[in-house]
Order: structure tokens, then C-alpha cells, then sequence
């Protein structure tokens, strides 16, 4: 392939929309009767396709996440064969292809690390190769924002399908969520109160089908948010991944994009400041993952859209909560599809929409749900009747947090949201682990924990350390939650009074880095302030003896992540990578 023959003026993913007249991108590779076509269609070739097979076909890539590193998306080599069958039935020619795969539980530090990495993988991916369309197979928590924002930066045709959540887990007859119900058991384990053994039995428990953590954590947000936000057919974000649905789900996947590709609706279409605002209302009314505020605002940034983090509060405001799903409420995702699924809580919160935005089915959002119907009240509310009257996260500021900080209020104690207590500081996730449960250790469950340089540099990655242990002797006293603080993430399963996203972070010099044992900390949820009770002229002088860290790489990746990682009112992404590039027609 000629890098001189790329144009350097026309934009787009065709010189215009696909009308039945116009050239598909993927012509320019197999349709010239050269020494390129003939080597590209001979290519095809060698794997046994016949030219009738591709010829003058639209071509669809799948790109695949499947890994058996992901626990998660185990299974999307099944459905890309779905999806294959729907590109076939429709007239379009697949080619499926791998990608890098993002699993929380295998990957250290974290995957967030990794989310820009593999957004750089589908984006060049997708531009590099004779691609029409593209179908992004996703799941664990970062693979969905990953492929989301990789695709609006190529801005190709894109359609989502996530390999939906898990069925519920069932223990001694009680119904188990990952991994909100593990950490809470942890928590009894650690207090003495079920033993090793009872423990033990919950893993074969918990997880017991393919698919990712099946209550309204990061991954089931993600999905009902690529669903909200247009990139998904209708249902995608909440079909089990045990059900077979899910498979059918997939081959309309692979029907809708051909056609996606033939109406000329590109991502950009779709995502746009209506729809990143529906978006917000659909997390904020399912009292979704904080971790969804920070790849909202990186998904926002490819298509060159600001959001503040001010914005996710001020519809907080207005934005009931009616889902009743843990971590937050009692039910779980496959309660939820049942219900109704994600279309029916929509449906119920469908006064506060845009429903005009545009979807990949061609259809808007309004008309995708106007027949969705919830079927248990128990599970999706109305907004005259909401868990919470206002949405479930917070977004705080003060002289803690000067450029922000959130706390999921629907998961903490409604006690501590207002809260003034002394700091337990600790220096980095090491030293946590080995004082946390010390005898010697001078905390009261009045005390305010802190934890420091655990965020996008700090940590690095800005891990899922938020959800700080609670020290055991606290544990053993029968206290369950008390006010934490950091500039780490948490997982979307957890739960607490718990402000993450602290920004700055503490290895950049913020706040955070001065805090010292004993300072006095005030959380007023109420009014969105997180402050420092310390004296300005103190904090200077603690200011002027603070010494930066000292660079955790020294080359690749990690030194490239270091020099241009965002903060998280960045979203984290990369400040290179923010704006769409889109891909050129080749002449």
C-alpha cells in the first residue's frame, strides 16, 4: 500500500455519503485493476475467499476483544460469528480482527493504564485497513469507552455490542452481585464474622456465566450508556450474555451496520452534545459508576466537546434516580432485563431527553423506545416515585479538590455526607496495606482516611483503590463506613462514603500532597464542597517543601502515558488524542 496515494484534502470515510452511486472506502483497495488490487484481492484470496464473495461488497471489520486474559469477553469469539451472519444475510463482506483486551481483575496496575493504548489500537486499526464499517465487540470496563472513543477518532461507521452482563450469582439462597456482594462478604470475612470456608464456596457462586459484573457497576454503565448515547442497538445494554438474545443481538448488529454504512452515518452523528447529555441523565438516573464521568468526558473530547465536571451536576440536579440495582438498590442486571431493560428506563425518564438525537439503527432515540414498557415497578420506579430525588453522583469542589472531585452519594452513609473529622494519611497504596489493620494504629471511625498518589500519575493509571479498607479493629467495633478520600477510582461495584478523583492529584503537587495526619477534613455533599481546614499560610509552607515524585518509567508506554496523560476533569485521556482525525478516501 502507497502512503503517496492517500489524499491530503478529502475527509471522510467516502468522497460522499453512500447513496448507491458513490465508492465504498474499501474499492480503493480491491476495486483497481493494478498491482495493488491484484495483490490485495489476491490476499483475500489465500484465505479462501472468491471474489463474488467481496466484490463490490461493503466491507465490515470486527473488531474483537475476546481474551481469555478478560474474563469478561471469554465469549465474543462466539458472537462475532452472529455477527458475521448478519454482514452476510444484509450484503457486506466481514473481516474480523483482534484488538487489545482490558480486564480489571488480570492486568496490574490497572487497565485504566491501558484504556488510551487500546483506543489507539481499534483507532489505527480502523483507518489503516480497507474498512467500510466496523462492529466493536466489547465488555470489561474499559474495552467499551476504549473501542467508543477509538472509533469517533477514525469516525468509520461503528456500531457497539457489548457481551452483556452476567447472570445473577446465588449463595445459600441469597442473590449475589459482582463484586459489590465479594467486597461485603470480604468485609464480614475480615471482621470475624463468616469464616475462610464460607468464603471460599462464594467463588463458584458469584460468577457463573459469561459476560461482565452484573450490577450497575462500570462495565453494565458503559453498556447502557453506549445504548443511551446511540453506538448500540436497542438492547444492548442489558441482554445477559448467557442469553441467546445476546446472539441474536449480534446478527442485527451485523445487518444494521451494512446499512449504517449505506445511509453514511458515521459516529459523529451520533455522538454529539445532546446525546453525551442523554447519556449523563442515564447514568445519573441508574446511579451508574463514577468511572463513567471520566470516559464520558474523554469519549466527549474525540469529537472535540468539553464537559466539565460541573455539567454532570447540574443535571444531577434535575435527574431522578429510579433504577433499584446494587451497589445502590437490591436488584441486578438480569432483574433489570426482565424489567424492561435499559430501553424501559429511558422510556420513564424520556421527559428529560433529547429525543431527536440520532442512533446507529437510523431511527432517533425517541423512536427506538417508543414502545419499550417496564414490567416490574419494583425494579425501574417513576420519577414521582425515585429511590433518590436526584441523581447519584455528586460532584464536589473546595480547597481539597480545586478542579474537582465526585462522591456517589446513593452508595454512602446518608450520616457522613456531611462530616468534618480528623485526616489518617496514608502516603500510597503500599503503606495502606501494611498499616490499615495495625493495633497501633490511631484512627476512630469519626477519623477521615486518606490516601495519597493513587491517581493517573500517582498510581499509576488512577487504580481502583478508592474503596479503602476499613481498619479491622473498626471492623471488630461493628462499624461499617466511614468517610474516605483520594485521587484514585473505584470500582462501579462499590459502595461507601467514598470522594474519588481528587484534582490535582497528589504526585502533580495538588492539595492532596499537603494533607498531613491530624488535619481537619470537611465533606458537605449538600453543597458540593470537599476543604482542607488547614491555614493558607501553613500549606505554603508545607507547599514549599513538597517534592515531586520521582518518574515511575523511564521509557515506553508508561513514560509516554506519564508525559500526556490528562487529569481526570480531562477524562484521563491523552491531550493528544482529544479531536477526531478522520480517515482519508484513497485516490
Amino acid at each position: 500500500m502507497n502512503p503517496d496515494r492517500l489524499s491530503a484534502t478529502t475527509d471522510g470515510y467516502m468522497s460522499e455519503h453512500n447513496n448507491g452511486n458513490s465508492v465504498l472506502r474499501s474499492e480503493e483497495w480491491f476495486g483497481p485493476k493494478d498491482l495493488e488490487g491484484f495483490l490485495h484481492r489476491s490476499g483475500l484470496k489465500a484465505m479462501g475467499y472468491g471474489e463474488n464473495e467481496f466484490k463490490g461488497k461493503p466491507v465490515i471489520g470486527i473488531a474483537n476483544s475476546w481474551s481469555e486474559l478478560t474474563h469478561c469477553n471469554s465469549h465474543l469469539r462466539e458472537l462475532a460469528q452472529h455477527v458475521k451472519r448478519g454482514v452476510a444475510a444484509a450484503g457486506g463482506f466481514a473481516l474480523e480482527f483482534p484488538t487489545i483486551s482490558l480486564g480489571e481483575f488480570f492486568l496490574a496496575p490497572t487497565s485504566m493504564l491501558l484504556r488510551n493504548l487500546m483506543s489507539m489500537d481499534v483507532e489505527e486499526m480502523i483507518r489503516a485497513a480497507p474498512l467500510d464499517g466496523v462492529v466493536l465487540l466489547a465488555g470489561c470496563d474499559k474495552t467499551t469507552p476504549a473501542m467508543m472513543m477509538g472509533a469517533l477518532s477514525a469516525d468509520v461507521p461503528a456500531i457497539v455490542v457489548t457481551g452483556g452482563p452476567q447472570l445473577k450469582g446465588n449463595w445459600r439462597g441469597q442473590d449475589l452481585g459482582s463484586c459489590t456482594d465479594c467486597r461485603r462478604y470480604w468485609t464480614e470475612l475480615r471482621a470475624g464474622r463468616i469464616t475462610q470456608e464460607e468464603y471460599d464456596e462464594m467463588e463458584a457462586a458469584i460468577y457463573r456465566s459469561p459476560g461482565y459484573c452484573m450490577v450497575m457497576g462500570t462495565a453494565s454503565s458503559m453498556g447502557g450508556i453506549a445504548e443511551t448515547i446511540g453506538m448500540s442497538l436497542p438492547g444492548g445494554g442489558s441482554i445477559p450474555g448467557a442469553d441467546s438474545r445476546r446472539k441474536t443481538h449480534s446478527e442485527q448488529a451485523g445487518r444494521a451496520i451494512v446499512e449504517l454504512v449505506n445511509k453514511g452515518i458515521t459516529p459523529s452523528d451520533v455522538v454529539t452534545p445532546e446525546s453525551i447529555d442523554n447519556a449523563i441523565r442515564f447514568l445519573l438516573a441508574v446511579g451508574g459508576s463514577t468511572n463513567a464521568i471520566i470516559h464520558l468526558i474523554a469519549i466527549a473530547g474525540r469529537v472535540g466537546i468539553d464537559l466539565p465536571l460541573s455539567h454532570f451536576d447540574d443535571l444531577s440536579k434535575t435527574t431522578p434516580m429510579i433504577l433499584n440495582l446494587k451497589p445502590s438498590g437490591e436488584y441486578l442486571m438480569e432483574d433489570l432485563f426482565y424489567a424492561g431493560g435499559v430501553e424501559a428506563i429511558l422510556a420513564r425518564i424520556s421527559p428529560l431527553l433529547n429525543l431527536d438525537a440520532l442512533t446507529v439503527t437510523g431511527k432517533t432515540l425517541g423512536e427506538n423506545i417508543a414502545d419499550a414498557t417496564v414490567t416490574n415497578d419494583r425494579v425501574i420506579r417513576t420519577i414521582e416515585n425515585p429511590l433518590f430525588s436526584e441523581g447519584g453522583i455528586v460532584a464536589l469542589t473546595g480547597s481539597l479538590a480545586p478542579d474537582g472531585a465526585v462522591i456517589k452519594h446513593t452508595a454512602a452513609s446518608p450520616e457522613l455526607l456531611t462530616h468534618t473529622g480528623r485526616a489518617v494519611v496514608f502516603e500510597d497504596y503500599h503503606d495502606l496495606e501494611a498499616r490499615i489493620d495495625s493495633d497501633d494504629l490511631d484512627v476512630t471511625v469519626d477519623d477521615v482516611l486518606v490516601l495519597k498518589n493513587t491517581g493517573p500519575i500517582g498510581g499509576p493509571g488512577m487504580p481502583e483503590s478508592g474503596m479503602l479498607p476499613l481498619p479491622k479493629k473498626l471492623l471488630q467495633q461493628g462499624h461499617r463506613d466511614m468517610v474516605r478520600i483520594s485521587d484514585a477510582r473505584m470500582s462501579g461495584t462499590s459502595f461507601g462514603t467514598v470522594v474519588l478523583h481528587v484534582t490535582p492529584e497528589s504526585a502533580v503537587g495538588g492539595p492532596l500532597s499537603l494533607v498531613e495526619n491530624g488535619d481537619l477534613i470537611s465533606l458537605d455533599t449538600p453543597n458540593g464542597r470537599l476543604d482542607l481546614l488547614v491555614d493558607e499560610a501553613e500549606l505554603e509552607r508545607r507547599r514549599a517543601a513538597w517534592k515531586a515524585p520521582e518518574p515511575q518509567y523511564s521509557r515506553g508506554y508508561g513514560a509516554m502515558y506519564s508525559e500526556h496523560v490528562l487529569q481526570a476533569d480531562g477524562g484521563c485521556d491523552f491531550d493528544f488524542l482529544r479531536g477526531k482525525t478522520p480517515v482519508k478516501l484513497r485516490v
